[in-house]
């Protein structure tokens, strides 16, 4: 599966990207919220989420990249998020927190920074619908994959294995059509891109191959 990261989009032409994607083989929209605390930058809010949801006609990943995320699950269940993403590091009381987020009804996600490790998930990996393992450092676009990033999706996976979960395993950050067939044969399902589909000078056939580039 490819979710396109819409931070990477023409923010002057927004609804052309989101009906490229739409009209795409991508699985999702992947919208990143940075609130500028958590990380060191600010990306965009509910409007926007909101305005995104009138048009797209495929599943709205929402990743909230903010501290105390559990304020803003309705808010952002309202806006269209099907499936919403919080990270490890910014949930004091994680367990609670997926629990408030499937009873919005979205699907439930975890990320992972790259400097925590995939061992801390054990207790909560058959709770989420997802873990989400940063290949960056979160908070900005177009930064260099890390290599360690495929021990930690080998590992994550054995541990969903172990654990009977039903949890798939999303990737983001410096994601390319050189470690894009090595990220799924470690066990990752979904694919985050960013630059390297909007940057592109056909951004619909780096999607197609992205998406197979397995075969």
């Amino acid at each position: 599966m490819i979710a396109p990261s819409l931070l990477s989009g023409d923010f002057l032409n927004l609804h052309k990207d989101i009906e490229m994607v739409n009209n795409s083989d991508a699985d999702w929209f992947h919208l990143d919220i940075m609130d500028g605390v958590f990380v060191p930058n600010i990306s965009f809010g509910i409007p926007i989420v909101e305005a995104i949801k009138q048009i797209a006609t495929k599943p709205l990943d929402v990743h909230l990249m903010i501290v105390q995320p559990e304020k803003y699950i309705k808010s952002f269940r309202n806006a269209g998020a099907d499936i919403i993403n919080v990270h490890y590091e910014a949930c004091t009381h994680l367990h609670r927190t997926i629990e408030e987020i499937h009873a919005t009804g979205a699907k439930a996600a975890v990320t992972i920074n790259p400097h925590t490790s995939v061992n801390l998930l054990e207790d909560i990996v058959s709770m989420v619908d997802m873990v989400l393992v940063m290949s960056v450092n979160p908070g900005f676009g177009g930064q260099s994959f890390i290599e360690n990033s495929f021990k930690k999706i080998e590992r994550l996976k054995e541990i969903i294995l172990r654990k009977n979960s039903p949890s798939l395993i999303e990737v983001d950050g410096g994601i390319n059509s050189s470690n894009a067939p090595l990220l799924f044969k470690s066990g990752a399902d979904i694919l985050v891109s960013g630059n390297f589909i909007f940057k592109s000078a056909d951004p619909i056939q780096t999607i197609r191959e992205l998406k197979f580039c397995r075969g």
